[in-house]
């Protein structure tokens, strides 16, 4: 199913939907996507930051196997991404300043999902709102999926992942490639961060991307899979708007 244009509708009928396709890739995640000892929940706190899907480790730290993914381990060839970046090696010294919160339960968050809506970066609370929370996440070293269907805006000029490598690492960054202005990016977090970015576009089909759950090792998150079943959940007076028939 390719990617709808939601500039079509107002900021609501996509919270609708967000909030369908948050369910559907925590659901995919349980039933089969995670290896054991991980589990995802919605809607939980991190430490302060409330991110819309949390991956918690339950038991002890996983060690990457190379037949990965399917819930029997994890994957550990480096991902494909149209751009990769990466901090330093000293990125985490630099940041020793920051005191790391952690979770009020037992059970550790290595890895959030986070759904870009409008309200995120459609006014300049929403952005720095936005940016605050990533940053605290990668600061503790939490590897994150940020997806981001909206194109670029006033407070996200050159893309959503541009105004988040800025944030942590103080460079520039322009993913917006061939006309592409959407983002699906995912960063892995060791003793620095890596980005992977894939560029993306009203009209393309989403490909799986990776979740890091420890350094080295990730799943794939069926975000095609996932968003077809979200778009089903979505009323047809709305589906007729953003995707008219015919």
């Amino acid at each position: 199913m390719p990617i709808h244009d939601w500039s079509r509708v107002e900021a609501g009928i996509f919270h609708h939907f967000h909030g369908e396709w948050i369910g559907a890739i925590s659901h995919a995640l349980n039933r089969g996507v995670l290896p054991s000892g991980y589990y995802a929940l919605t809607e939980q706190k991190a430490g302060g930051v409330g991110p819309d899907v949390l991956t918690l480790e339950s038991e002890s730290e996983a060690e990457p196997t190379p037949e990965g993914g399917g819930g029997t381990g994890l994957l550990v060839a480096r991902p494909r991404a149209e751009v990769i970046e990466e901090t330093s090696d000293d990125f985490y010294r630099r940041k020793q300043r920051i005191i790391a919160v952690r979770h009020v339960s037992d059970d550790r968050v290595v890895g959030v999902i986070e759904i870009v809506s409008p309200g995120n970066k459609n006014n300049r609370h929403g952005i720095r709102s936005f940016l605050d929370k990533v940053t605290a996440l990668l600061n503790r070293k939490v590897h994150l999926l940020v997806i981001d269907l909206h194109a670029p805006g006033k407070h996200d000029p050159r893309g959503i992942h541009a105004a988040i490598w800025n944030e942590v690492w103080g460079e520039s960054s322009d993913t917006r490639a061939g006309g592409r202005p959407l983002t699906v990016a995912s960063y892995e977090c060791n003793d620095h961060v890596t980005a992977y970015v894939e560029p993306a576009a009203v009209g393309e089909e989403l490909a799986a991307a990776p979740l890091f759950l420890v350094p080295g090792g990730h799943v794939l998150v069926p975000l095609e899979q996932t968003y077809r079943t979200a778009w089903d959940g979505v009323p047809r007076r709305w589906r007729d708007v953003i995707a008219p028939p015919g």
